[in-house]
Formats: structure tokens, C-alpha cells, sequence
């Protein structure tokens, strides 16, 4: 059923990225609805961190539209930066920091006043349970806190999307529960829309509300969780994503480049 502009928080139309000849995201169409928990997943060098790139305003589209919170991230660059959060899948935080160290110079970073930052501050570390470690070195943190410290961190400026790059990686099942425990809970109450990738397929079929599957630059499938093991005639997401992609082991997703050669090695073998 198509959608209203004014329900889709997202909007991408026939969105294209091009490196010279090769296409790395190849005419993408579709929406992300407010307040959704919108997973996007595919192989290695699927294109999805080029696409992600091209929301958060850090590469510029070849072709096609793109709309986040009623703003062109080419044209109007600021207003999309404000209206999102993002945690990376690589950290980047400040090691020589205090855990609040971090989030006020992210705070200064999005002119939030003073008076405003801190209290957000002190809410958040609570929400995320690191207020009693707030004033330690962030390099004597384990690497799940870390990763709820940059959870909080992206949360300072009441973002409308919550962009997240594999949140969760290298991370144990408690630790994970955890994290995607605070996510739903601030979906819930703030009614924040929630875009991440992963590769725990468990954790895209418990999280997401949709998901969009995308290989070879191109979607390949959307829908629910249901709606894609149906489609698939699979008893779990895995297997329905294994159907669709196929069993092949994918390189690691790399820049434009090694993707060129990558897809070239895969055209020659099928001709």
C-alpha cells in the first residue's frame, strides 16, 4: 500500500551511486515510516554502507531523490545532520575523555545551551546506566560500554533517526539484549525512528519492525520478518536471507575499488 509523504520519515527514489562505470547502489526505491524500527541488511559489499552514506550526507547521490525528515541531504546538508543520530560501527569516541567529556563536546558540537546539555546528559548516561562511571576515562571502559556510552552520545540532540552501523558486533548476547533494550525502550518514548544494519539475523528478526534486503546494489525484497520467510518459504530470517542472497561467502565490504573488482570476478565467472 503506498504511503503518504508526510507518514515516511525516509523517503528514497531510484537512488544511484556511481564510481566511474560501476554502480554500487543501482536505482533504490523505498520508505522508512516515523517511530519505525527499520533494519537494512545484505551480503558484504552490498552496498549498504555506500547507501547509508548517502542519507547522512557524507557522499552525494549520482541519480535519484532522497528525502530525511523533509530535508535533501545535498541540498540542505545542516537540517539533516540535526535531525539524525548516528552510532558507527567503528568507535568513535574520545579514549582520553570522561564518559561525560564525550557528550558534552558532542553537546557543544550541536549548540545545545549549556543548562539543557547537562541535565540531557546526566538523563541519558542514567538511561544507558553509566552515570555512576561518568567521570572515568573512557579507555578503561569494556567495549559494551563503550558501545552504550555512543548509544547515549547519539541520543544528546533528540534526534528524529537513529542511523545504526552494526551496533551490536563482537558484542555477548547479554550486552546485546541490553543495548537494543534501551534502543526500543526510547523508540517507544521519544516515537524515534531506529535504522540499523547487522549481520545477527536473530536479532533483525526480533528488532525490526520491517526490513529492507538489498545485494548487488539493488533491493531485492522488503517487508516484515513474516512477510520475507513467507516469500521464501524459510522457517527462520536467516534462511529466508540466505535464499535470496544465496549461500556464497562475500568478501568484506571495501571501498568502490575493491567492490569494482569483487563484482567484475563474480560478471566473468557467471558469463
Amino acid at each position: 500500500m503506498a504511503l503518504s509523504q508526510d507518514s515516511n520519515i525516509i523517503v528514497v527514489s531510484n537512488l544511484t551511486k556511481k564510481f566511474h562505470d560501476f554502480a554500487a547502489v543501482d536505482g533504490i526505491s523505498f520508505t522508512v515510516k516515523r517511530g519505525e524500527i527499520f533494519a537494512f541488511l545484505g551480503p558484504n559489499g552490498a552496498g549498504k554502507s555506500t547507501t547509508i552514506k548517502m542519507l547522512v550526507t557524507l557522499l552525494s547521490p549520482t541519480g535519484g531523490h532522497v528525502t530525511v525528515n523533509g530535508h535533501d541531504p545535498v541540498k540542505d546538508k545542516n537540517a539533516v545532520r540535526k535531525s539524525f543520530g548516528i552510532v558507527f560501527q567503528d568507535p568513535s569516541l574520545d579514549d582520553d575523555l570522561t564518559a561525560l567529556e564525550n557528550m558534552q563536546y558532542h553537546a557543544i558540537m550541536y549548540k545545545i545551551p549549556k543548562d539543557i546539555r547537562d541535565k540531557r546528559a546526566e538523563e541519558l548516561l542514567k538511561f544507558v546506566e553509566l552515570w555512576d562511571r561518568r567521570g572515568d576515562m573512557v579507555k578503561t571502559f569494556s567495549g559494551g560500554m563503550k558501545r552504550r556510552l555512543e548509544v547515549a552520545r547519539g541520543l544528546l540532540h533528540h534526534p528524529r533517526v537513529l542511523f545504526l552501523d552494526e551496533p551490536t558486533l563482537g558484542l555477548d548476547p547479554q550486552t546485546r539484549n541490553h543495548i537494543w533494550s534501551y534502543i526500543r525502550d526510547i523508540n517507544q518514548k521519544e516515537e524515534m525512528t531506529v535504522f540499523f544494519t547487522t549481520h545477527y539475523m536473530d536479532e533483525a528478526e526480533r528488532i525490526a519492525q520491517r526490513i529492507a534486503i538489498i545485494d548487488y546494489g539493488k533491493i531485492i525484497a522488503i517487508g516484515t520478518p513474516e512477510e520475507l520467510k513467507a516469500q521464501t518459504k524459510s522457517a527462520s530470517l536467516e534462511d529466508a536471507f540466505l535464499s535470496l542472497t544465496g549461500h556464497k561467502i562475500r568478501e568484506e565490504e571495501a571501498g568502490p575499488l575493491d567492490q569494482m573488482r569483487s563484482r567484475g570476478r563474480m560478471w566473468r565467472r557467471r558469463s
